[in-house]
Formats: C-alpha cells, sequence, structure tokens
C-alpha cells in the first residue's frame, strides 16, 4: 500500500478518493502549523511514495526556517516526488521560486485542479 504525505490545506475530497482507492494518507508540517510530522524531519522510515502541498506550504518561515530547500531537502534525498499546488496565474512564479531554490527533477508545480491526474501518474 503506498502512503501518500500531505500538508494542512490539502483537499479532503482528494485525501478520502485516494483513501476510497487503498492507499494511505499522512499527515505533515512545516512546523508553523503544528500538525503531523515535520516535513524536515521525513525518513526512509516513513514509508512515504508522495508529498503533497501547497506551496505556500513550504515557503520559509522566519521562527521555523530561512530556507525553502531546508523543506524540500528530505524528499529529494529519499527520491519522494513532490507536488506543490500554486494557481495557474501564478505557477511560473512558484516555479522560478522553486527553482533559485533546488534544481531536483521531483518537484513539480501545479494547478489543483490537475491533482488526482498527476498524483495518480506518479504512484505508478
Amino acid at each position: 500500500m503506498k502512503t501518500i504525505a500531505y500538508l494542512e490545506g490539502t483537499d479532503p475530497e482528494f485525501l478520502t478518493r485516494l483513501v476510497c482507492r487503498g492507499y494511505r494518507t499522512l499527515p505533515i508540517g512545516n512546523k508553523a502549523d503544528g500538525r503531523g510530522k515535520y516535513i524536515a524531519y521525513i525518513s526512509v522510515a516513513d514509508e512515504i511514495d508522495l508529498i503533497v502541498g501547497y506551496f505556500h506550504k513550504v515557503s520559509p518561515h522566519p521562527t521555523v526556517t530561512n530556507s525553502l530547500k531546508e523543506l524540500l531537502t528530505p524528499g529529494i534525498i529519499h527520491n519522494i516526488p513532490i507536488l506543490l499546488l500554486a494557481p495557474e496565474e501564478v505557477k511560473s512564479e512558484a516555479e522560478k521560486i522553486l527553482a533559485e531554490a533546488t534544481d531536483s527533477t521531483s518537484i513539480k508545480v501545479i494547478d489543483s485542479k490537475h491533482l488526482m491526474e498527476e498524483a495518480l501518474k506518479m504512484l505508478k
């Protein structure tokens, strides 16, 4: 059974559809929101197959981290694909910010309208 780790704000209908299709879900957090396992502490032992969340959830917060890359590094080093959600009208700006932090090809910025389609592609 594959596991999708998700940040607060991820569409509950999306998560429910995944559970009904046989996937597990695991809440993760950015430390500032105090929910789930802190994203920067994800390890291989968590057996995560995909990370999903809104782009602003991995944006640097002065009381937590000064680095977008710090929050994404566990996913990168453990080869976990990451889908970051941003509205279509600011998707290119989010991609530019992401490109300044990392050149990882396992991270994709998408509009939430395409979340289920993209998630299922990555989970195959």
